[in-house]
């Protein structure tokens, strides 16, 4: 029983499909046929009139015309079972396609509903009720204040700053760059107190 739920759904146009491919399978059976017919009776026609029945020739001739004509109608019945096999496998993905555009814009409508102009106002509104409010706190707080109380105020907010910018400067400082050791010299060099001798014996 569960098995049976397994299986893949076989729509009608999966049936479609599948009788044409068929028919077109028949088709070619039938073109082989139709081709074998053409070669015997060339070999027929051929053998008459290496016998010198040139009548007999000409009928197995005229019979092989006939198949050929046959042989053409079913290449153009092939050609159009190919044809609407195509469209037919193309139509059903255009199909999938539009479902799949269905889909997204079920999905956008869902979303401008939750995003409507109501929604956005309303937000917009708290928002600025929300400025306002700051502005008049700050504009009583400010109104309370007396004027060295503000300056003060000033005062510290600058402070702030410049703690603020000075940390930032103490991050942005360089690491200090080692002490050089000293070079050592060479045979060749003469010791300073040396040439303090010579200078003075000079």
């Amino acid at each position: 029983m569960g098995g049976n739920q397994s299986l893949p759904k076989i729509t009608p146009q999966d049936k479609a499909i599948l009788d044409l491919k068929l028919q077109r399978d028949k088709l070619k059976q039938y073109q082989k046929k139709i081709q074998a017919v053409l070669d015997r009776e060339h070999a027929i026609a051929k053998a008459q009139m290496a016998a010198g029945h040139k009548d007999r020739a000409l009928i197995a001739l005229r019979r092989r015309k006939y198949q050929q004509s046959l042989l053409g109608k079913t290449d153009e019945q092939l050609e159009n079972l190919e044809q609407l096999v195509s469209t037919i496998e193309f139509s059903l993905v255009e199909v999938s396609v539009l479902h799949g555009l269905k889909q997204g814009n079920e999905v956008l409508k869902e979303i401008h509903k939750e995003m409507n102009v109501e929604s956005v106002e309303k937000l917009l509104e708290e928002t600025a009720e929300a400025r306002e409010y700051q502005r008049e706190i700050g504009k009583m707080l400010s109104n309370n204040l007396t004027l060295e109380d503000e300056e003060a105020v000033q005062k510290e907010l600058l402070a702030l700053q410049q703690d603020i910018t000075a940390e930032a400067t103490t991050e942005l400082e360089l690491p200090n760059v080692p002490a050089a050791e000293p070079v050592a010299r060479t045979s060749e060099e003469p010791e300073p107190a040396l040439v303090k001798k010579v200078a003075i014996a000079g």
